[in-house]
């Protein structure tokens, strides 16, 4: 049988079988066996799913990602998210939409110690979303604000879908983080701007708050002391050479349970918590990464990288006109996949195609990072928009959807002028 024809046929095995709500690592494996079996023989197959998982659970560069989400598991436990949110609201709370405003920041803060965007939004959905609603936000805005300060998560270091990028393509890890560090940034102020913009439009429905003296700003502040230290201990070890990004994992984990103890903020049955949070969330992505390396054998035997990237180099456009292509690639499949399962599933074929048309492997992380968190608020899938919806009881996940309209637009803008300025992404890693 035909290698493409195969290849073909197990494309379209996986999506069925994404359809019928097999979970992604469990598809992309059982796909992975089955085309290897079929083309390259079933000893060897079965081999190749008894040595992968080994492989990847005993791989010491994985480890980054457990590491990771413990330090963001303790800071979450230990109320750092909560000491943001009244940093920020003592502020920015007293302008028109401040609360909004606060919450982005605080979202950005948190993102820098959490690395996930999930775990962002599900924290500040309990944190920020009671606190807007008391001050007569709508639902919509109020939901809306915290779906796309969650996708902060994903850009601003530690990102784990960065660490999965570096680990897919073999680049370095701290030049990737380091990268995110200005379109983050970039992303919490155009996040801003996007509130104060709805504020002016719409000034009945985003109410004022209190103005905070500056001795309850100040005493706010001090309660973001662990946040800025434990951000500046990783990614500073991290610029400046001192750590590989497993070593600043585990530093970070590590300095984030020191924090919270010596704080008298995590007791014993909240670092239980931390852990088997953690636990629970790495078997996941650990279940795609297994299966995807499967997967990933399957599309080598079949030639798949090859073919796509001879057939986009030969269609005769730019270069930019195929990266767009591939955006909205990762735009449509943003509606029925999360991020991790996309970067895990397209990167190794569309890879190929970006090094050969001459782009910049760290900038276009970066680039692809932002384009699919868009899937975690955009319709129909918004892993946020549900994740917010299984806090907030009293919500409907069409009225979020409205409320994450105006930031979507924000994001595309975003896109464009990190596209049209690549040295936002690039000039910080390459003074490394």
């Amino acid at each position: 049988m035909s290698a493409n024809i195969v290849a073909i046929a197990g494309f379209v095995l996986l999506f069925a079988l994404m359809l019928l709500r097999v979970p992604i690592g469990i598809a992309m494996g059982f796909v992975g066996v089955v085309g290897f079996g079929i083309l390259g023989g079933w000893g060897p197959a079965l081999k190749l799913l008894a040595q992968s998982p080994i492989r990847t659970a005993t791989d010491a560069n994985f480890a980054v990602i457990p590491m990771f989400l413990l330090m963001g598991t303790i800071a979450s436990a230990s109320g750092m998210s909560a000491e943001l949110f009244r940093a920020a609201n003592s502020f920015v709370g007293h302008r028109r939409g401040g609360l909004g405003m606060a919450t982005i920041a605080a979202c950005a803060g948190f993102a820098a110690v959490s690395g996930s965007s999930v775990a962002t939004a599900a924290t500040f959905s309990a944190v920020a979303y009671p606190e807007m609603r008391k001050f007569a936000y709508p639902q919509s805005f109020a939901a809306g604000v915290i779906a796309a300060g969650g996708t902060l998560g994903a850009i601003l270091p530690p990102s784990l879908v960065l660490a999965v990028y570096s680990l897919i393509t073999e680049q370095d890890v701290g030049r990737l983080y380091i990268a995110g560090i200005v379109p983050g940034i970039l992303a919490a102020l155009m996040y801003i701007a996007t509130i104060t913009a709805i504020g002016l439009l719409r000034p009945r429905h985003l109410p004022t708050g209190p103005r905070s003296s500056w001795a309850e700003r100040w005493a706010a502040l001090r309660g973001v002391w662990a946040i800025a230290l434990l951000f500046l201990f990783v990614v500073g070890g991290l610029y400046g050479g001192v750590f590989t990004a497993t070593e600043a994992a585990s530093m970070g984990a590590g300095g984030a349970w020191l924090i919270a103890t010596l704080r008298g903020r995590l007791a014993p049955a909240a670092l239980l918590e931390s852990l088997m949070r953690a636990l629970r969330t790495a078997a996941a992505i650990f279940t795609i990464l297994i299966g995807a390396l499967i997967f990933g054998y399957f599309l080598t035997i079949t030639q798949t990288p090859q073919h796509v990237t001879a057939f986009l180099t030969g269609l005769g456009v730019g270069r930019y006109q195929v990266l767009v292509l591939i955006m909205v690639m990762y735009l449509a499949l943003g509606c029925v996949m999360d991020a991790m399962a996309m970067v895990i599933l397209t990167i190794p074929i569309v890879f190929p195609v970006i090094t050969a048309m001459g782009f910049d492997p760290i900038w276009f992380g970066v680039i692809i990072v932002m384009t699919v968190e868009l899937g975690l608020i955009h319709p129909p899938v918004g892993m946020n928009v549900f994740v917010i919806k299984s806090v907030v009881h009293d919500i409907k996940i069409s009225t979020i959807f409205l409320g994450v309209i105006p930031f979507v637009v924000t994001d595309i803008v975003r896109l464009a002028i990190l596209i049209s300025f690549p040295i936002l992404s690039t000039y910080l890693p390459s003074h490394m």
